[in-house]
């Protein structure tokens, strides 16, 4: 009777030692609009490694890996359910859709970040995303960083420029008529288009290229008050929540056209505006970015 025994569990062990690996797998997402995040639960049987290739150029040796689609469309996800030289495979397709909203990406360094381009300053928008597509951006520089204050980019002469040039005066060769808001103001993480001074600029016209990002800080009631009676803007008790949790730098409020808010990566406008400056507030190491409109 032992011998027996003996034999049947030598019989299943070599069963399961041989058995072929079974891949499979289920997703979950909460936001089925680029940019979409997947996270991939392996249920595969028999499998000692993985390999997914996500079908956007990114891919993963992970268990259980996360993917970040950045763009909408039809991605064919293959999960490598592997054990020894025995591979077996499992594809699945899944549809991420086009954002409702005007979306960009800035790609830096220190991380991404996403903002939303506002519908309400069409000018702005327009016009950036009309750059942002020809490429202009592309390896730019945050040439002038102000911690506190915010962190700005977009001059075509940044790039490649050396250290000790001065930089700020560049464009596409024209403005942008103003757009301003009272709905959109200089919170932290807001997009600003960079102008002249009023003396050259009356009109307060925008720079065709050059925004700014706003770093500021925790803004007191008092202070806003102030605004209110500068400026002659009435601060909503939202706007006010706002400005005294989130933070800004509410002096620029309807001096600057605001056209867009980050959505994702405000920590990377915390590092961008701690760097080390030089006379000029330029970066003693260039940040560059990259930026891509989301669709």
């Amino acid at each position: 009777m032992k011998g027996k025994y003996l034999v049947i569990l030598i019989f299943v062990g070599l069963t399961a030692s041989c058995a072929r690996p079974i891949a499979k797998y289920s997703y979950e997402t909460r936001q089925v609009e680029a940019p979409a995040t997947y996270k991939f639960n392996n249920e595969s049987i028999n499998a000692k490694s993985y390999f997914w290739n996500f079908g956007d150029g990114n891919t993963s040796d992970e268990e259980n890996p996360e993917n970040r689609f950045l763009l909408s469309g039809l991605y064919s996800v293959e999960l490598s359910a592997i054990k020894g030289d025995k591979i077996n495979k499992s594809n699945v397709m899944i549809e991420v859709k086009a954002p409702q909203r005007c979306l960009i990406q800035v790609e830096t360094k220190f991380g991404n970040m996403v903002i939303e381009l506002y519908e309400d300053t069409p000018g702005h928008r327009d016009n950036f995303v009309k750059l942002v597509e020809e490429g202009f951006y592309e390896d730019l520089l945050f040439h002038r960083v102000m911690e506190g204050f915010m962190i700005q980019g977009g001059d075509p002469n940044s790039r490649g420029a050396a250290l000790a040039e001065r930089l700020g005066s560049g464009g596409p060769g024209y403005q942008i008529p103003s757009e301003f808001n009272e709905s959109h103001l200089h919170f932290k993480g807001a997009l600003a288009a960079a102008r002249q001074p009023d003396n050259y600029n009356p009109e307060k016209k925008s720079s065709g290229s050059q925004f700014y990002i706003v770093h500021g800080g925790t803004v007191t009631d008092n202070t806003l008050d102030q605004m209110e009676y500068r400026k002659g803007i009435v601060y909503t008790p939202e706007q006010r929540d706002l400005y005294k949790t989130k933070g800004g730098f509410p002096s620029l409020d309807m001096d600057y056209t605001v056209f867009g808010m980050v959505l994702e990566g405000l920590d990377v406008i915390d590092k961008i505006a701690s760097v080390e400056t030089q006379p000029g507030d330029r970066p003693l190491e260039n940040v560059s970015m990259k930026i891509k409109v989301i669709k």
